[in-house]
């Protein structure tokens, strides 16, 4: 199969595609997506085929008004009203009870929920609407690998295997967007965290609860993102936690076992540690954490290209946009630090 690099201009192309039963990867504020129309069983499955994904692991799916959600779900409760006032379109996910029949089966992976969200691109929500139809949209990359933040990390992943890649340049936010359960309103529970953060919602509609439960290996996930591994790259990533005593302790381990370093930090590490590794890639300047979410998962690409053998990259504070950006680097490192 070909896959086509579309222009904004070919939005109508893409559209076309989607309402042929094909996959379109489209770009949004947090990553790329990987769409397909939400109700054609044949077309989803062509999802978790395209990306190698569990069929266990639920998909979200996008919509390109508030309106729309009725349509698909039992109930719309007071809070998620609110929630999508406030924070729609943007990187905030709602899984609500499904109706019956509303998507194709396996969107809800044989849950009786749905996760649904409204990303905040102007190109994207103009594709949903010219298809005619709700698209699901997990990260359009190769499952397990870091999500991608431009058009080319998705031909990077999926080229042969979809019909095309809407290109819109890089995405503004980088990490995927937060997972909000609200199928019980009075117990809202972050399920992922994400650029919408929990200070914020509480500041909308008061005590919002975290999940802690590690999904053991029988249950099915209710969100995308909480059971598989999950953002790796090829190498194996190091957290580094400390100040630059624990850096250089770091650097010298790994060297001391032969491995070559790639160095995934802000500019202030970056400068002290350069002449001392195989490869380097910046997070940006000093502590922004905006920032370094944005560019992690390129970073996290970028070493497949180099000589490294090992990634150390930079913990950062896990309060606001931190704790996803914490999350997403614990999963890709598997929870291996060096402190």
């Amino acid at each position: 199969m070909e896959t086509i690099i579309y222009r904004p201009s070919d939005v109508l192309k893409a559209a076309l595609k989607l309402q042929q039963g094909e996959l379109i990867s489209f770009p949004t504020e947090t990553v790329y997506g990987l769409g397909a129309d939400a109700t054609n069983e044949a077309a989803v499955k062509k999802v978790y085929a395209a990306k190698g994904r569990p069929s266990d692991n639920p998909l979200i799916v996008h919509i390109s008004a508030i309106e729309e959600v009725g349509q698909y779900v039992k109930q719309v409760p007071e809070i998620a009203d609110k929630l999508m006032e406030t924070f729609w379109p943007g990187p905030l996910t709602l899984i609500f009870k499904v109706k019956e029949q509303a998507f194709a089966p396996t969107v809800t992976a044989g849950l009786d929920s749905v996760a649904m969200r409204m990303p905040d691109n102007a190109l994207t929500l103009q594709l949903i609407r010219e298809s005619g139809k709700p698209l699901v949209g997990p990260s359009a990359n190769t499952s397990g690998k870091p999500s991608p933040t431009t058009a080319e990390h998705v031909f990077h992943d999926l080229k042969g295997k979809i019909a095309g890649v809407l290109d819109d340049g890089e995405t503004g936010v980088g990490l995927e967007s937060t997972v909000l359960d609200i199928t019980d309103p009075e117990r809202p529970t972050i399920l992922r965290p994400g650029a919408t953060t929990k200070e914020a919602l509480e500041q909308v509609i008061g005590n919002v609860y975290v999940d802690q439960h590690l999904i053991s290996s029988d249950e099915a996930p209710k969100a995308p993102g909480m059971k598989y591994t999950h953002y790796s790259p090829n190498e194996p990533v190091v957290i580094v936690a400390g100040d630059k005593k624990v850096w250089e302790k770091a650097i010298e381990t790994y060297k001391r076992q032969g491995e070559k370093i790639g160095l995934l930090a802000n500019q202030d590490i970056l400068h002290q540690f350069q002449a001392d590794v195989t490869a380097v890639y910046s997070l940006g300047e000093n502590k922004n954490i905006n920032e370094a979410s944005r560019l992690l998962y390129s970073g996290l690409r970028y070493f497949e290209a180099t000589q490294a053998t090992v990634i150390l990259a930079q913990a950062y504070t896990q309060n606001g946009l931190g704790e996803a950006y914490m999350n997403r680097l614990q999963k890709a490192a598997g929870n291996h630090f060096f402190e």
